[in-house]
């Protein structure tokens, strides 16, 4: 997916009606999951911090690499 996408998916995560609101949450859910764990992999792969990642995404340090740590 692209960001073109994920505003579609934002956007209708606002729709009047609430089952296409939360199928559309779901979606943006899973694809912003996956952007985080490439984006999480990619900075550690650049030299980043475990701790350094943990603090841009607001958890700890041990969470962070407990679910990016061994990929």
């Amino acid at each position: 997916m692209d960001h073109v996408t994920i505003h579609t998916l934002a956007t209708s995560a606002g729709s009047d009606d609430p089952i296409e609101a939360l199928k559309a949450i779901a979606k943006l859910r899973k694809e912003l999951d996956r952007i985080e764990a490439v984006t999480a992999r990619r900075a550690h792969n650049a030299g980043a911090s475990w701790q350094l990642i943990a603090f841009a995404l607001g958890v700890s340090r041990q969470a962070v690499h407990k679910k990016y740590g061994r990929s």
